[in-house]
């Protein structure tokens, strides 16, 4: 069930999310009485699963054709309704428009009222910034109703109990696994993504931890951030707790079993789940003693570990399983400025962090569909599914305002050029425009989608 979960997820999340933005420019096109000739989710080349037509007040309905009935076409002052086969956005065909649909050559006959072309800019500007509108508030609402509905529940920082485990990357710049945070440029941060925020993004000047329960300073370099990028560079550690044993490895045969808390190995009385993990890491191929505690009972058992130092087993990763969290309820009213400053911050967040991408080491952290959908739980929660819809409508809003021809920052990006200079972009010169746009698009999910694949390997 998990990956499927997660496929599910990030599939129903997407659909939602290009639904409502293609919404949001359907709604201000028929605000300023500009047809809409198609709307679909998903894309249809070839095959449609499902069309449907108002016609004389009554909606006429086509499954899984490949092309609309000879009838439809008496009719172009309706919007043809849509679902296509292929699961990877969606579109929403203007009338007069070159986009995805149309090129230069399908708008030879002269303009007509009813067309995008034939309207003002002001109005164009709307229609086009219309999507990325509807995103960024349904963003709010969604952080709204999950606030009014869940409330938000958070580890305090200072309830780390067991501190911190860092990469390597974050070791190297002078932290060390089990490091509590006590303030960064004297400020304490009051959660974990509080003191993740100003590391990565403020160039902080120093860090006061408490290590070995002793006050301690680090003083941080400017390009510390570079190393920290190398991944996910701290969250909190946790005992190593076995939540599944991998069939036919290293655990099974030693008589391990879901729930045993592993304290030791060798000599070593050590429980972390990062401290158990490095030694593991120098004990490949070798034979240890580990040291556990089932029901309450301290146990041993010799086990060899497999040539990429594991043992088989998959740990409970939660650190709600072990550290106290709090949960802030909120009545509506309550949850309403809350949820606008989630999206705020959200958005503020994620623009911060993009200047880390044009960065040689930024480059090679980007994602596509399977970092995005590894952020789904492999089991179904609505919770944290609607959090993943609200982070990510951020990012769509966020990605197409950027000044990228065939995205909608390219044509925004034309029409204030129309309005300050007062000439406007010929059809055919946006058509080009969309063409290098959608080569930088494609060569850029590749990138993105080809990173995903060698991680995988890896």
């Amino acid at each position: 069930m998990g990956i499927s979960t997660q496929v599910l997820g990030l599939i129903a999340g997407l659909s939602l999310l290009v639904f409502l933005h293609e919404l949001g420019h359907y709604w201000f096109a028929r605000l300023f009485k500009t047809r809409v000739e198609k709307f679909y989710l998903f894309f249809n080349p070839g095959l449609s699963l499902l069309r449907m037509k108002k016609i004389e007040g009554k909606f006429q309905y086509s499954f899984l054709s490949s092309k609309p009935p000879e009838e439809w076409a008496k009719h172009p002052e309706s919007t043809e309704w849509g679902i296509g086969w292929l699961p990877l956005g969606g579109y929403c065909s203007i009338a007069g428009m070159v986009d995805e649909t149309k090129s230069a050559k399908d708008l030879a006959s002269e303009p007509q009222p009813w067309e995008f072309r034939s309207k003002p800019a002001w109005q164009r500007f709307f229609i086009i910034i219309g999507g990325v509108l509807m995103n960024f508030f349904s963003a709010i609402v969604i952080f709204i109703a999950i606030l009014f509905t869940w409330g938000k529940e958070y580890i305090p920082l200072e309830n780390a109990k067991y501190g911190l485990k860092f990469s390597d990357a974050a070791q190297i710049a002078g932290f060390k696994n089990g490091d509590k945070i006590v303030s960064i440029d004297n400020e304490v941060p009051k959660l974990l993504i509080d003191f993740q925020k100003k590391l990565l993004l403020d160039n902080p000047k120093e860090v006061v931890i408490l290590r070995n329960n002793q006050l301690d300073t680090l003083h941080l370099k400017q390009d510390n951030w570079k190393r920290l990028l190398s991944g996910n560079f701290c969250d909190y550690d946790f005992p190593f707790v076995i939540e599944e044993i991998i069939s036919g490895n290293p655990a099974e045969q030693a008589g391990l079993m879901k729930g045993d808390s592993l304290v030791g190995i060798d000599t070593l009385q050590i429980f972390l789940f990062s401290d158990l993990q490095e030694e593991l890491g120098y004990a490949k191929n070798k034979e240890v003693t580990l040291h556990f505690y089932r029901s309450d009972s301290l146990r041993t058992t010799l086990l060899k570990v497999d040539e990429n130092g594991k043992i088989g087993v998959y740990v409970n990763q939660n650190p709600r399983s072990y550290l106290e969290t709090k949960t802030e309820h909120y009545s509506l009213l309550e949850s309403i400025p809350v949820g606008i400053d989630e999206g705020v911050n959200t958005l503020t967040f994620y623009v911060k962090q993009m200047k880390r991408i044009f960065t040689k080491e930024g480059a090679t952290k980007i994602g596509g569909f399977v970092t995005i959908g590894s952020f789904f739980p492999k089991s179904w929660n609505w919770q944290h599914f609607w959090s993943m819809a609200a982070f990510l409508s951020i990012i769509l809003a966020f990605m197409n305002i950027l000044p990228i021809p065939a995205l909608d920052g390219g044509y925004i990006l034309f029409i204030l050029i129309e309005m300050i200079t007062g000439r406007r972009p010929s059809d055919k010169f946006i058509g080009y425009a969309n063409t290098v746009g959608f080569a930088i698009l494609i060569a850029l999910m590749v990138w993105a989608n080809g990173l995903d694949i060698s991680r995988l390997f890896r």
